[in-house]
């Protein structure tokens, strides 16, 4: 068994079933996405088995995206957790057959409660199917599984299914990183879509400043002093050049005249710079994507000095 050859036909077989579902989608997809953004209440993603755990992933997406969406296990909504329903809630029941016996028990009462109704099916003419108010066809001609028996290329269906009104939803809603950041504030993602640069720059008295008439000794006892790897060269409040380590090794090279200069001699006057209102993710990129890469960053606002980001403080946050 040439077993690379086989997984590779599984993704095959699971490839062409999702273009068949892709090539199926109609107008009812439209009608779910302002179904429930028109709701004043939730979306109960509901399902059983394989189709449940499915299900949980895509109501983790919708929360995740700005759609109050909860979960709820079909066999348990039999037993009292169709409480969670409200008159206002969208439920979307998952079942590939539209027979699951869970599924089909829960429908009368779901109903009675008053919540609207998308079906994820592949039978429309099922009993979930002919109680929906919308049906969204996830329906496969064959599973991966060789057995056809495993739900393996119904469930790549409804999962994807499911991504798609969800990012329908994220367009509808105009759903932005900010936004996204908001619903996750932990690890390296939340850092990297909540950080500001002004949260993560140097300032006041921690920065290392001088004046254009200053010589190159004071220059190299601030830099060593505050330890940023850069002097800021200001005239009253406004920054008129950067000195950093690099223009320290440039300015040795001519050593019979090094201690005779001043900061203006040495410093870079067209440095980069970048507002304190920006993301921290982006000052990243700009110190990395050139062609020389810097490892300090002025912060800077109408010509004032407003601090120093450093590439290490940046790596550290947002890497």
């Amino acid at each position: 068994m040439d077993i690379i050859k086989y997984a590779k036909g599984i993704f095959d077989t699971e490839i062409e079933e999702l273009k068949k579902v892709r090539d199926r989608i109609s107008e009812e997809i439209i009608e779910a996405a302002h179904m429930i953004l028109r709701s004043k209440g939730k979306v109960v993603i509901t399902g059983i088995g394989k189709s449940g755990l499915i299900g949980k992933k895509i109501a983790a997406t919708m929360a995740s995206t700005g759609t109050y969406a909860v979960f709820m296990n079909s066999a348990e909504g039999l037993h009292g957790d169709l409480g969670m329903i409200h008159p206002d809630d969208v439920v979307i029941a998952i079942s590939n057959s539209g027979n699951s016996d869970e599924v089909a028990s829960i429908l009368p009462s779901i109903k009675k409660i008053g919540a609207r109704l998308i079906a994820m099916t592949g039978n429309a003419n099922s009993v979930l199917g002919r109680a929906a108010d919308c049906v969204l066809d996830i329906g496969v001609e064959r599973e991966a599984c060789p057995l056809n028996l495993a739900p393996t290329s119904s469930t790549t269906s409804t999962l994807v299914m499911g991504d798609a009104l969800s990012t329908v939803l994220i367009e509808l809603r105009q759903f932005k990183p900010e936004n996204f950041a908001v619903y996750h504030p932990g690890g390296s993602l939340g850092r990297r879509l909540l950080m500001r640069v002004k949260d993560v720059m140097h300032s006041g008295e921690a920065l290392a400043i001088c004046r254009e008439s200053d010589s190159v000794d004071e220059v190299l006892m601030n830099m060593t002093a505050k330890r940023l790897g850069a002097v800021c060269v200001v005239d009253g409040e406004r920054i008129v050049g950067l000195i950093t380590e690099g223009d320290i090794r440039r300015a040795l090279q001519k050593r019979e005249a090094f201690f005779g200069y001043k900061a203006v001699d040495i410093m870079t006057s067209a440095f980069t710079s970048i507002d304190e209102e920006k993301m921290a993710i982006d000052a990243l990129e700009l110190m990395e994507n050139r062609e020389n890469q810097i490892s300090v960053l002025p912060v800077v606002g109408e010509g004032r000095l407003k601090g120093l980001v450093r590439i290490h403080d940046l790596l550290h946050v947002v890497g």
